[in-house]
C-alpha cells in the first residue's frame, strides 16, 4: 500500500504542477495583451504538442520520414511529426503508470517493487510502439483502398478523356466520384497544380508517396505519353484493361490459396472437437471399467 500511495502522490503532484504552470502562462499572456477573444481554442493534440515540444523535437531527417508516413496515412488528426512523437511519449507514460499499478496490485512471485518496475517498463514499451503500429495499419489500409479503386477510376478517366475533355477535368471527376484514399490523393494533386506545380511532377510525387505499384505504372505511362506525344486516351484504355486482368489474376490466386488456408482452422478447431465426440464415450467406458 505504501508504493500505491507514493505513486498516487507523484501523479497528483505532477497534475497540480502542470496546472499551475499553465495558469501562470495564461496570466502572463493576459498581462502582455496576447489573448484575443473569439480565437478558437487549440485542440488537445496541439496543447499536448506544445507542452512536450522540448522532448518531442526530432532531427530533420527523422521528422521528414515521419511526415511522409503521416501523409501516406492521410494525416490522421492533422498530426505533425512533433505531435505524433508527443502522443507516443504521453501514451508510454500513461501505460507505464498502468503497469506500475498492475505490478503493485497483482501478486507475483517477485517483490512488489521489482514487479512494478518490470510491468511498468513492459507497458511503457507497448505504449511507445502502439502508435507506430497504428500508423502502419492506416498506411496499409489506404493502399488497399487505392488498389481496389484504381481500375474503376482509370475507366472513368478514360471515358472523360475520350469524350474530349482534358486530363485535369478527368482527375476532377475522380475526386467527385471516389470519396476514399484515391480521391484524397487526386485532390492533393489538383491543389498542387493550382498552386503552380507542373502536372506531371505532381502526379509522380503522388505515385511515389502512395507506394502502390499499379498507380506508379499508370503515372509512368501518362508521363511517357505526354513526353512522346502519344494519345493519352488509347494508353489509358490499355492500362485499364491490364489492371482488370491483374485484379482477376489476383482473385484467382487468392481463391486457389483458400483451400490451403482452411487446413489450419480445420486441424486446430474442427478435428479436436470431432475426436472428442467420437472417442469421448469410448474413453469414458474404458475409465469406468478400470475403476
Amino acid at each position: 500500500m505504501l508504493q500505491v500511495a507514493v505513486a498516487a502522490g507523484v501523479i497528483c503532484g505532477g497534475i497540480v504542477v502542470a496546472y499551475f504552470i499553465a495558469l501562470d502562462q495564461y496570466r502572463a499572456s493576459v498581462a502582455n495583451g496576447h489573448v484575443v477573444t473569439g480565437r478558437p481554442r487549440p485542440t488537445l493534440l496541439k496543447q499536448l504538442e506544445g507542452l512536450l515540444r522540448p522532448v518531442a523535437k526530432l532531427p530533420a531527417e527523422t521528422a521528414g520520414q515521419l511526415r511522409q508516413k503521416l501523409s501516406q496515412a492521410g494525416n490522421p488528426g492533422n498530426l505533425t511529426p512533433a505531435g505524433f512523437q508527443a502522443v507516443r511519449y504521453s501514451l508510454a507514460a500513461l501505460m507505464a503508470i498502468a503497469g506500475l499499478a498492475f505490478g503493485l496490485l497483482v501478486p507475483l512471485s517477485l517483490p512488489n517493487a521489482v514487479a512494478a518496475l518490470l510491468w511498468g517498463a513492459v507497458f511503457a514499451g507497448a505504449g511507445f510502439v502502439a502508435p507506430s503500429l497504428w500508423l502502419e495499419q492506416l498506411i496499409a489500409q489506404r493502399r488497399r483502398q487505392i488498389q481496389r479503386s484504381l481500375a474503376e477510376a482509370t475507366d472513368l478517366l478514360t471515358l472523360v478523356v475520350e469524350s474530349g475533355m482534358s486530363l485535369d477535368e478527368g482527375l476532377l471527376s475522380i475526386t467527385e466520384r471516389f470519396h476514399n484514399a484515391l480521391g484524397d490523393e487526386i485532390g492533393k494533386v489538383l491543389r498542387e497544380i493550382r498552386l503552380g506545380r507542373p502536372r506531371m511532377a505532381a502526379l509522380e510525387h503522388m505515385a511515389d508517396l502512395a507506394g502502390v505499384p499499379d498507380l506508379h505504372h499508370l503515372v509512368e505511362s501518362i508521363v511517357q505519353s505526354d513526353q512522346m506525344g502519344v494519345p493519352i486516351a488509347r494508353l489509358l484504355r490499355v492500362q485499364a484493361t491490364e489492371m482488370r486482368r491483374r485484379q482477376r489474376q489476383g482473385a484467382q490466386e487468392r481463391a486457389a490459396q483458400a483451400s490451403s488456408r482452411m487446413v489450419f482452422p480445420m486441424v486446430g478447431c474442427i478435428f479436436p472437437v470431432l475426436w472428442i465426440v467420437l472417442l469421448g464415450p469410448a474413453i469414458i467406458q474404458v475409465l469406468g471399467s478400470l475403476k
